[in-house]
């Protein structure tokens, strides 16, 4: 049975759980640096200030199958106080241009870049993601100079991350020079007795803060990464201003590409995105 816990209750229960964390890390985390609770009406679309539709159907660096879209059918809030991100499998216009010839789906990534972007905190969401193969959630980070120094350079936080064909599994992971791509470094969380991501929400959280980033799923810690766990002679590019991203992908190199036993259309479910700050 999946229970969708009141607004209250959830900040609440956040609230307490930040005070443990704080008697951990030394780190009180008491106010709101940033926070979209996606209480709209139904089907509004995204609070554009705050967030950008990103578009395109390039591939995205992983060979990714989707279509990115700035259309509601793609992005909206359900009413209940959660934003959909719906991936739907249907051939676009020719004029839409993948790179693997016509497009096959549509889905949105939407990121906070030149609205919100913030150097430490606590980056959280709530988060019910998707099932099947072929799919794969994220709420991630990209460094703000990255028009400047490209990618990885500018430096990558992923909070979460989960691929479809591993459904009890979700990770956390840096990505920069040197350490990029499949070499990024960091851990993963996987749940017991094979429960399933998708089948309820769940809070995953980084706590970032100088030269130390703690991953966390529903207030477990499960990866610490600092300095001393970059390879040789690389660089920390974590001490700069981040903006953050949420994406449902399909496909990539990563988590392979939908197959028979995958259902269209999927929806990733998020009830609150927050930044807390010290």
């Amino acid at each position: 049975m999946n229970l969708k816990f009141p607004k209250a209750a959830v900040i609440a229960a956040s609230m307490i759980l930040f005070c443990g964390i704080a008697a951990e890390s030394q780190t009180p985390y008491r106010k709101f640096a940033f926070r979209d609770e996606f209480n709209k009406a139904k089907n509004a679309p995204v609070d554009a200030s705050k967030w950008t539709a990103e578009i395109g159907g390039g591939g995205w660096g992983n060979r990714e199958l989707q279509y990115y879209t700035n259309e509601v059918e793609n992005a909206f809030h359900d009413g209940a106080g959660s934003l959909v991100i719906k991936a739907i499998k249907k051939d676009l216009p020719l004029s839409f241009s993948c790179w693997y010839g016509q497009c096959k789906y549509t889905s949105a990534r939407l990121i906070t870049k030149g609205k919100f972007d913030r150097k430490y905190g606590r980056f959280e969401a709530r988060i019910k993601i998707p099932r099947g193969q072929g799919m794969w959630a994220a709420f991630w980070m990209l460094g703000d100079n990255i028009e400047k120094v490209g990618w990885a350079a500018c430096g990558e936080i992923d909070v979460m991350e989960n691929i479809g064909r591993e459904p009890s599994t979700v990770y956390g992971t840096v990505h920069g020079p040197g350490y990029s791509g499949a070499g990024g470094i960091g851990g993963s969380h996987k749940l017991p007795d094979e429960q399933k991501f998708a089948d309820e929400f769940h809070i995953y959280a980084a706590d970032w803060t100088e030269n130390k980033i703690k991953f966390y799923v529903d207030g477990t810690l499960y990866k610490t990464i600092t300095p001393k766990d970059l390879p040789a002679g690389k660089q920390w590019v974590y001490d700069h201003p981040f903006f953050m991203i949420l994406n449902l992908a399909i496909g990539g190199n990563w988590g392979g590409a939908p197959d028979d036993s995958t259902q269209f259309p999927q929806t990733m479910l998020i009830d609150y995105v927050r930044v807390y700050r010290r």
